[in-house]
């Protein structure tokens, strides 16, 4: 199986280089002059810039070359978008629109079904962290014993619509208040959190910048951080808090199971869906706090998670991998690619 390389739209000819654009391979153009190159077309993410029609014209140009589309559901709702139209318009086009139909949660699969009328594949996300990378951890903390403070981690981000961190934190800091051993470590971008950055939000940055000189939590302002850098915070973290108020999946969650930390989610998404988490209340209507603190203390009270094992990760992936194949190979043949 062989995927072809996402071509840089300034130079159509050059493979990508890390840096993310608009995917050029989901206009119509590019589809006519190179069907004879692929035999199916997957979309996981990158159709945020365009315009549902042009959007719809991809899918009729697939249509017209015969070539089978498969769409994973990562997100019925944008986490960028503030609101859900936008992001509806594309589900609109492309969910019907699809050969098959990929997401990663029983409850996506239910809410696609009711929406669209549309059955989904159930295909769980793999790990995230490299195998390698997974066994050190799993190694390092097996050797490491329980430390007497309880770390809990918030992570501001850039931000994203769907994210509302403060009412999050403030409860945070009264759990650790009441209960006392818990340190709650905030870490974001510099971008949202110094002065003239692209999305400085100066009540949030006010407000963490004034209780960290209180010492009343840990602050880490930094650029975006390199895997290696990201993976050693996250395993550092007792409780990963996902302050999120609507959503549907997440890699940051997935991540966290990689690396033996507990999360805390809310119920506005599926993530429950994905692994065990200690779930609380928290949508466009706002945050129970209450239901936050319960959450934190369950998981102090549960202790470490058991990590899970590198090679039961591996053996998923393979898995993934061949339920993958298996879906690409019943849309060739039922279009005819492999009589």
């Amino acid at each position: 199986m062989v995927r072809l390389p996402d071509p840089d739209p300034d130079s159509p000819d050059n493979p990508a280089t890390g840096k993310w654009w608009p995917p050029v391979m989901l206009h119509a153009d590019w589809i006519d002059a190179n069907a004879a190159s692929f035999d199916v077309f997957h979309i996981h993410f990158g159709f945020d810039a365009l315009d549902p029609q042009d959007l719809q014209d991809a899918v009729t140009a697939l249509r017209r070359h015969g070539k089978p589309l498969i769409y994973t559901v990562h997100d019925l709702r944008n986490p960028h978008h503030n609101s859900p139209e936008a992001h509806n318009a594309h589900l609109d086009v492309l969910i019907p629109g699809a050969d098959a139909l990929i997401t990663l949660t029983a409850g996506a699969a239910a809410e696609i079904e009711r929406r669209w009328g549309r059955t989904p594949h159930v295909i769980p996300h793999p790990h995230v962290v490299e195998l390698d990378t997974m066994e050190q951890y799993v190694r390092r903390a097996a050797q490491t014993p329980p430390g007497q403070e309880f770390r809990v981690g918030v992570h501001v981000k850039s931000l994203r619509a769907s994210m509302e961190p403060l009412p999050v934190i403030q409860a945070l800091l009264d759990v650790a208040r009441q209960d006392g051993g818990m340190v709650v470590q905030v870490n974001g971008h510099k971008d949202v959190l110094e002065s003239g950055g692209a999305r400085y939000d100066a009540g949030l940055a006010h407000f963490l910048t004034a209780q960290a000189a209180a010492g009343e939590l840990v602050l880490h302002v930094h650029d975006f951080l390199p895997d290696d850098d990201l993976w050693e915070y996250l395993a550092g973290l007792d409780l990963s808090v996902l302050p999120y108020r609507f959503g549907t999946h997440s890699g940051w969650l997935e991540a966290c199971r990689d690396l033996g930390t507990a999360v805390a989610a809310p119920d506005c998404g599926y993530y429950a869906g994905q692994g065990p988490v200690f779930g609380y209340h928290h949508d466009e209507a706002g945050l129970d706090p209450e239901s936050l603190k319960a959450a934190v203390r369950a998981a102090r009270l549960a202790g470490p998670p058991e990590p899970l094992p590198t090679l039961a990760r591996a053996e998923q992936r393979t898995v993934i991998a061949a339920q993958h194949t298996e879906i690409y190979a019943t849309l060739l043949d039922r279009s005819g690619v492999l009589q």
